[in-house]
């Protein structure tokens, strides 16, 4: 077994540090947050992960796993250390490797030689040399070893993911990465740094253009009458399609799509290649945002001013406790620029500072005095909830299911209004 260093204890840090500990390798963390060291140390996870926590405390237990904010202690000894840093947005769309290339010149004397730096972190075409510049040893090796984990999923997509790829300037050195994962089964590709960089962001993006292109045939299905569940059920028993990601929602968010997107966009133009579909798939997710909040105001008589709102769900989705880029917050923006006072719940969030926006402790404090109730995260929760309880509070029957969560037929019996869309044909 190896010796390795994760560089950033973050989302990707975290799930890659304890997923291979639980491989048997030696593993010790950095982050330069010593209350966040602490706490991981002490068996705590400072996010909400199903199943992380538990595979955290055995590695601590096994001695595994180790958390320092000494980045020398970290990497020292370490054959492979892995940077899990972020790479925002930055004003152009671009990412930003600053943090790739601060923790590259920060622990490039302290690399024993041999050791090889994997870049985990969701980076452009050409960041692996950006890498070799910044450490600037010959005796050092970089590759690229791109992460496919879905927040709410990660425990389960490390251990059985749909692939493993590598990249590096040789397949000797792609191999000696990819002999960590040799215990997981699942298809493995090993290729050139430039191509597992441009992966990530192909992957994500083709999934967001198809999350788009799914709300969007919602839209149309509902205007001329069909049913929009059945529309994308039929689509996805094409095995060409698959039935995946043919769920539709209130747009996509989170940390990866709307930053992979535009970065992709980004990539594109640098090298002269216009990327319509992306283009498209970004102003279309914009729009679903929008479309929202309109229909709620057509349900209430065509104005939201004044009328207070119920949402289910703050998060980008379910099983995280993530609201970056949330679907769910750009709407309630949107509900609030009407003139609505949001009333919220979510089983993660206690608090969100949004002017406009209370965050309530229980769904039917939310509901409490709400002209309508809008579901914006599919928290499977939501669909046990008393909708007896939750109508009679309201003062208004008004709900929108963005999700499909909720059991219609039984609000409805319980006196709950499912407005449709607006069907008239346009000649």
């Amino acid at each position: 077994m190896s010796k390795i260093a994760v560089i950033g204890t973050g989302y990707v840090g975290l799930t890659t540090s304890i997923g291979l500990a639980s491989l048997g390798h030696e593993v010790i963390g950095y982050d330069l947050d010593p209350a966040k060291v602490e706490m991981l140390q002490a068996g705590k996870l400072p996010i909400h992960e199903p199943g992380l926590g538990e595979i955290l405390i055995a590695g601590i237990k096994s001695g595994n796993l180790q958390s320092t904010s000494d980045l020398s202690e970290a990497v020292a000894d370490a054959d492979f250390v892995f940077t899990c840093v972020p790479t925002p947005q930055d004003d152009d769309g671009s990412a930003d490797l600053s943090y790739v290339i601060s923790a590259s010149v920060a622990m490039k004397d302290l690399l024993k030689p041999g050791a090889i730096v994997v870049t985990k972190s969701t980076v452009p075409v050409g960041s692996a040399q950006v890498v070799e510049n910044a450490i600037g040893r010959s005796d050092i090796e970089v590759a690229s070893n791109p992460e496919f984990l879905r927040e709410g999923a990660a425990v389960h997509d490390f251990k059985h993911p749909d692939r493993i790829v590598v990249g590096a300037r040789s397949t000797e050195i792609s191999q000696k990465v990819m002999d960590l994962y040799s215990q997981i089964d699942c298809p493995k590709l090993l290729t050139s740094q430039e191509t597992a960089e441009l992966i990530k962001y192909a992957s994500n993006s083709f999934l967001a253009i198809k999350l788009s292109y799914v709300n969007d045939v919602a839209v149309l299905s509902e205007a001329v009458g069909a049913d929009p569940f059945e529309v994308l059920q039929g689509m996805g028993l094409d095995t060409r399609i698959g039935n995946r990601f043919l769920e539709p929602g209130p747009g996509w968010g989170g940390s990866c799509f709307p930053k992979d997107t535009k970065a992709l966009e980004s990539i594109a133009k640098s090298f002269g290649v216009d990327l319509p579909l992306i283009t498209a798939a970004i102003a279309s997710n914009e729009i679903s945002h929008k479309r929202v909040a309109d229909r709620l105001a057509k349900a209430l008589g065509g104005s939201l001013n004044g009328k207070t709102i119920a949402v289910l769900g703050l998060t980008f989705k379910a099983n995280t406790d993530d609201t970056r880029e949330s679907p769910a917050i750009a709407v309630i923006e949107h509900l609030i620029k009407g003139g609505g006072e949001v009333v919220a719940y979510d089983p993660m969030v206690s608090s969100y500072d949004l002017a406009g926006l209370t965050v309530a402790p229980s769904p039917v404090a939310a509901a409490n005095g709400a002209d309508a109730l809008v579901v914006l995260t599919e928290w499977s929760e939501f669909s046990e909830i008393d909708c007896a309880e939750m109508l009679a509070a309201m003062t208004g029957s008004v709900v929108i299911d963005t999700r499909n969560v909720l059991n219609k037929s039984l609000w409805q019996s319980a006196g709950a209004t499912f407005p449709s869309s607006e069907t008239k044909r346009v000649v």
